[in-house]
């Protein structure tokens, strides 16, 4: 789930429904309001409740997809010094995250002061915070302080993944003097393989990245294979390999991750992936897709915490809470995107502390853009 809009008319739009289907999800699936309301739309419910989840691979087979435009569009790795690539990509993802999740700790603790109830996160402690900061949350085995956290760690860590691979590949190229195609393709492919078929299918897996590489994966090689002037085998022999993997163990989020890797491939091979579809909607919550996805947990705990107190068992109360909540939860990402994601908050510290610091590094920064 990209911190920034990706400015693809395909890929907002499905960023945009993605992410509206996960805090469906998660509205259905933690809280006292989707048990009340449960009785008037079951199925409803119980369909977001057990498939919307999977909304979750479109942003995994995006991740990558975008990944291998920026780090390696021909194949090889591009970029410079990886580690400095690594850095900013935390600092992208960590920055808004973390003013998410001290959000998330004042919207828990509203929430405990109006009900009781497991979906609500315990008080942290430091050590706590500082992992969740440090996107080592579930590799230290603490409790998530928001719902889809986890996501962000995974993220970092496919990235690291794949420009590790990435640079092995440009290593072993160099040193043996491997001239014509990149090696990258196929080290990402391997790691595909061995994801798709062994690590994906053992949930003990699921705090690493390899358990996702096959999602992410398929996403980075669709952009390589979807090159105007390759030839289709590519994605071709990319669709049986995914295939193969699902007649050894069917999972339905990978055939999900398939077919949005294949929609990326034909809509950039097709010229339309820029431009279809033309809804200025979707652009919009394709925008702000990573800012709702991280706020809207403590909007939708402190809604159930203020229906539960005032309207327990209550069916209809608790949809319309339900329905408001998600409402809140938009309205709350786009104040979020607008205030936090879109602008640089430690750069603004950092003019706060120091501005005779901050000040010529600006007037340098404006010289350069004014002489280029």
């Amino acid at each position: 789930m990209s911190p920034r809009p990706s400015r693809m008319a395909c890929i907002d739009a499905l960023k945009a429904i993605s992410s509206q289907l996960i805090v469906l999800h998660h509205l259905a699936f933690y809280g006292p309001m989707s048990d009340a309301a449960h009785v008037l739309a079951p199925d409803l419910l119980d369909w977001f409740s057990q498939y919307a989840r999977i909304a979750v691979q479109a942003f995994l087979v995006i991740s990558g997809f975008l990944a291998a435009r920026s780090l390696a569009p021909g194949g090889h790795l591009v970029v410079p010094h990886p580690l400095q690539a690594i850095w900013r990509r935390y600092q992208k993802l960590v920055v808004p995250y973390s003013v998410a999740i001290l959000i998330a700790i004042a919207g828990a603790a509203i929430a405990r002061t109006w009900m009781h109830h497991d979906s609500i996160p315990s008080a942290p402690g430091l050590h706590q915070f500082l992992a969740h900061v440090l996107l080592l949350h579930n590799v230290l085995d603490f409790d998530a302080l928001s719902a889809g956290v986890w996501y962000v760690a995974i993220d970092l860590q496919l990235f690291v993944l794949l420009i590790v691979a990435l640079w092995a590949a440009r290593r072993c190229a160099q040193w043996f003097d491997v001239g014509g195609s990149p090696l990258g393709p196929l080290v990402v492919a391997g790691l595909v393989v061995a994801s798709l078929f062994w690590f994906n299918r053992d949930a003990a897996w699921d705090i690493w990245a390899i358990y996702f590489f096959g999602a992410y994966g398929m996403g980075t090689l669709a952009f390589w294979a979807s090159a105007p002037e390759r030839s289709p085998v590519a994605l071709l022999v990319l669709g049986a390999v995914v295939l193969a993997a699902l007649i050894v163990d069917f999972r339905l989020r990978i055939a999900v991750a398939l077919s949005i890797a294949l929609l990326l491939a034909v809509a950039r091979r097709g010229g339309w992936l820029d431009r279809w579809p033309q809804a200025p909607s979707l652009a919009f919550f394709g925008r702000i897709s990573y800012s709702v996805f991280l706020v809207h947990f403590p909007v939708c705990l402190v809604v159930n915490a203020v229906v539960f107190h005032v309207a327990p068992n209550r069916p209809l109360l608790n949809a319309l809470g339900m329905i408001l909540a998600w409402l809140l939860s938009n309205v709350a990402g786009t104040v979020f995107h607008r205030y936090v994601e879109s602008t640089d908050p430690l750069r603004a510290l950092r003019m706060a502390l120091w501005p005779a610091r901050a000040e010529p590094a600006q007037r340098q920064q404006g010289g350069q853009h004014r002489s280029t």
